[in-house]
């Protein structure tokens, strides 16, 4: 007797819900920002009728299958690129990335400033620079790596602006662990052993 009686009961999601099916349409399936989207359009209820009518009604609805957003390591190597390097597909989806991401477009212009003044050897311009980064509030980690570098300002400044660099000392300090790890537990009184009894 009382199976459905409560389903046409008119409720405070009703007006919202061609709302939330489009945008579960267009690929928003999270309930928890649905709920946001609608509160801010005026939706005065809890989170709870929004799952559950997620839960209950879309859950089953099929979606459209749209292209996969892209890999955040991707699109890390994109903004570390030189821009001539890029090929003509990355370029695009470079585009599109940043089309819909105003803080990825902010972060790309301050990477390819910076990669700027390391090839071109223009320390004098690192002040402005990291103003600049620090200034940027929505990107904390760029402000805080432009804190970093405020911190050793002069030697920083010296790197970005002489010619020399410790680049072939590093490559040997590299080749050093690499094989001090390959060798690593190989030495012992049976290889001093070994080598004792072979030699002449």
């Amino acid at each position: 007797m009382f199976t459905g009686q409560w389903q046409s009961r008119a409720t405070k999601l009703d007006a919202y819900k061609p709302y939330l099916d489009q945008r579960w349409q267009e690929g928003c399936t999270n309930a928890w920002k649905l709920w946001e989207e609608i509160s801010e359009r005026g939706y005065p209820d809890g989170y709870g009728n929004v799952r559950d009518y997620v839960s209950r009604r879309l859950r089953g609805k099929p979606q459209p299958v749209g292209p996969r957003p892209p890999s955040a390591r991707a699109v890390t190597r994109w903004i570390l690129t030189h821009p001539d390097a890029l090929t003509e597909s990355d370029r695009l989806h470079l585009k599109a990335a940043l089309a819909n991401c105003r803080e990825l477009t902010t972060l790309a212009e301050h990477v390819r400033s910076f990669a700027h003044m390391v090839t071109h050897l223009q320390g004098d311009q690192l002040p402005q620079w990291i103003e600049s980064a620090r200034a940027t509030t929505d990107l904390i980690s760029l402000s805080r790596f432009a804190q970093y570098l405020e911190r050793d300002l002069a030697a920083v400044t010296a790197g970005l602006t002489q010619p020399w660099n410790s680049g072939v000392v590093e490559g040997h300090v590299n080749r050093i662990k690499m094989l001090k790890r390959q060798m690593f537990g190989r030495a012992g009184f049976e290889l001093l052993r070994k080598r004792v009894l072979i030699a002449p």
